[in-house]
This record gives C-alpha cells, sequence and structure tokens, in this order.
C-alpha cells in the first residue's frame, strides 16, 4: 500500500504563494497565527533528494513568505524548520518547511527555540 499523498493534489484554495518549483499552505494544525508550509512540488521525502535549482528555489521561497509574514502578522520573529524523517517526527512523508511566525510575550521564555523537541537537552546554559 502507498503512503498517502496529502500534498500532491491540493486544492487551488489552499495554496497562497505558488512558484515554479514551489508552494505554500496555511498549517492544517497551525501552532501560530499564520504558521506556513513551503514545499517542493516535486513528490520527495526530503528536501536534500531534490536537485540543487529546486532546493534554492524552496529556499527563496521560504524567505519570500517569511517577509509576507513579517508584513501581514505583524511578528517579532520566526521558527524555521524540517522535520527530515520519521524518527525527527515527519509524519508526511512529503518535504516541506514549516515558518512558524512569532511574538514577543507568545511563550513565557522562547529561550532555546527548536532545541526544546528533546526537552532534558534544551537548556545548556
Amino acid at each position: 500500500m502507498e503512503a498517502p499523498r496529502p500534498f500532491c493534489n491540493l486544492p487551488d484554495s489552499r495554496v497562497w504563494f505558488d512558484s515554479k518549483h514551489s508552494r505554500a499552505i496555511l498549517d492544517g494544525f497551525p501552532i501560530a497565527e499564520g504558521h506556513t508550509l513551503v514545499m517542493p512540488k516535486r513528490h520527495v521525502q526530503s528536501v536534500f533528494e531534490l536537485p540543487e535549482d529546486e532546493l534554492a528555489e524552496l529556499w527563496s521561497v521560504v524567505a519570500r513568505v517569511r517577509k509576507l509574514l513579517k508584513k501581514n502578522y505583524r511578528c517579532d520573529a520566526f521558527n524555521i524548520g524540517i522535520n527530515d524523517g520519521p524518527a525527527a517526527g515527519q509524519t508526511v512523508p512529503h518535504a516541506h518547511i514549516h515558518v512558524i511566525p512569532r511574538k514577543k510575550g507568545d511563550v513565557e521564555d522562547p529561550k532555546g527555540g527548536v532545541r526544546w523537541i528533546i526537552p532534558e537537552k534544551a537548556k545548556y546554559w
């Protein structure tokens, strides 16, 4: 049985930014207002399976999406991340990059950022 491909047949109404090789959608289960997924149109599990030109465009789209989110949501910062493989928590087998707007005060102490995926190793200071 083939794994589901939820990002391969997206309705146009879900896509809010589109380029030649990439697209951006609002996350279906956002952890912050404006939480966006940027993904290649090519179905690959890891961004590192993409040809160089498509990988470069993907990161260019991340930068453009970040700029638009900053303007539209008036956020102060971002968490930008990839869950690359099931052991890293990837649940959808289609490469995608999370662009998560952050605002001052949205959590009590944001220090450590993505390091908190393994809480007992997060606080190194």
